[in-house]
């Protein structure tokens, strides 16, 4: 089970952070352009939110299952192990929480540019968290 789960968590990364690009760089285009935000802005917006909820959920159930998550827990010192059972699941779930902000707020605000603004922000915040977390050695 451990070896389908990491290779469903690693394949799904791949989506997962090309649509989540999609979502910054469409945010960032869109307030730099000052064009309205339209129902296609908010689709890119919420497949880059499933997209990496799911990446989170697979990477949950992986971290229990895995020798390297927490079992490797009190193991600190070991850089490698360090980075897989605490810095990129904490880190992964505050860069998570960061873009589930970014929807939550953009539902109250009126004005595109303030939505754009928002997905940039809280968007691009999460993939440049995200980014620095990945377990480059493993994934190669």
């Amino acid at each position: 089970m451990y070896a389908i789960l990491q290779k469903i968590h690693s394949g799904w990364a791949y989506i997962a952070l090309l649509v989540l690009v999609i979502a910054v760089v469409n945010a960032l285009i869109g307030m730099s352009s000052k064009k309205e935000f339209t129902p296609k802005d908010r689709k890119i917006a919420l497949f880059g939110l499933i997209g990496i909820h799911v990446q989170l959920l697979v990477g949950a159930i992986l971290y229990f299952v895995s020798p390297l998550g927490l079992s490797a827990f009190g193991q600190m010192s070991d850089k490698a192990l360090r980075l897989t059972s605490l810095e990129h699941p904490l880190i992964n779930i505050i860069a998570v929480t960061l873009i589930t902000i970014g929807w939550s707020k953009h539902k109250k605000l009126t004005t595109s540019e303030s939505k754009f603004k928002t997905f940039s922000i809280f968007y691009g915040l999460g993939l440049v968290l995200i980014l620095s977390r990945i377990p480059w050695s493993l994934w190669f």
